[in-house]
């Protein structure tokens, strides 16, 4: 197992990685809750149940890594696979759910047009990411330019929201709900996280696309495809048939010898 997802999962242990891990649950149940169909998919990161408020009847928890089943994840793996090149027909999934599955993919744009493929028409997929444009994200940077100690765990590529949204329109996936969220600055301590409460209410009030985080959700729309009702039968109507030019004519002519 890479060392970017250990640290990562080890990251998460951390009273930052609880705090962030409590909202996006939050966000994650409340849209998923009403999400309906009979397939659901999650990519990664099982300590973050994203389809147990889902009443789906079948549900997957794939990862690409067996080491990741041992780091105390909330429910059992389905299935190991590659992200890229998963294991499922073409628009048979109704729900995917990826918590950080693109940041950590060695392709990202291959994960996503893979999640693409396996959705069904007007299919949902949801989505957590980091967010590079925030007070974690520069404490980040300017631990990787040697200014200090990293924050965020080390590898992976922390996509920015506005590049995500590019991204899933190229695919045809329309985002119909986008949130951010963690807007705390970058403390490790449990009792300094606490202290700073007010600044997820003032943040999302006053610099909304600045937060730690964000969950979007998007649907996949087919171009042309129309959604059919109950098809009800009209009554045939029947084309005059077209009278030839020698049979109107003899007509006339016989009407004018009975006159």
């Amino acid at each position: 197992m890479s060392e970017s997802i250990i640290s990562l999962y080890e990251w998460l242990q951390t009273p930052a990685g609880q705090y962030l891990l409590a909202w996006e649950r939050s966000r994650v149940d409340a849209a998923v809750a009403d999400i309906f169909g009979y397939h659901a998919l999650q990519l990664g990161l099982p300590q973050l149940n994203g389809l147990h408020t889902n009443r789906m009847s079948h549900q997957w928890l794939a990862l690409d890594q067996w080491g990741q089943m041992h780091q105390g994840q909330s429910w059992s793996p389905a299935l190991f696979t590659d992200f890229c090149a998963l294991p499922f027909p073409s628009s048979s999934l109704d729900l995917v759910v990826l918590p950080h599955a693109l940041e950590y993919s060695a392709d990202p744009h291959a994960t996503l047009r893979e999640v693409e493929r396996v959705l069904v028409p007007e299919g949902r997929v949801v989505i957590c990411g980091l967010n590079p444009f925030s007070l974690w994200g520069l404490k980040q940077v300017r631990a990787r330019l040697g200014l200090g100690n990293l924050f965020l765990p080390e590898g992976g590529e922390f996509i920015g929201y506005w590049r995500l949204r590019d991204w899933l329109r190229l695919l045809s996936l329309e985002v119909e709900q986008g949130e951010f969220g963690c807007y705390k600055p970058a403390l490790r301590s449990e009792k300094w996280l606490q202290r700073f409460d007010c600044m997820d209410r003032a943040g999302a009030r006053w610099w909304p696309i600045l937060g730690a985080a964000y969950f979007l959700v998007a649907v996949k729309r087919v171009r042309g495809m129309r959604l059919l009702g109950t098809a009800w039968k009209s009554k045939t109507t029947l084309a005059a048939k077209p009278v030839s030019v020698a049979h109107s004519v003899t007509d006339r002519l016989n009407g004018e010898k009975y006159d």
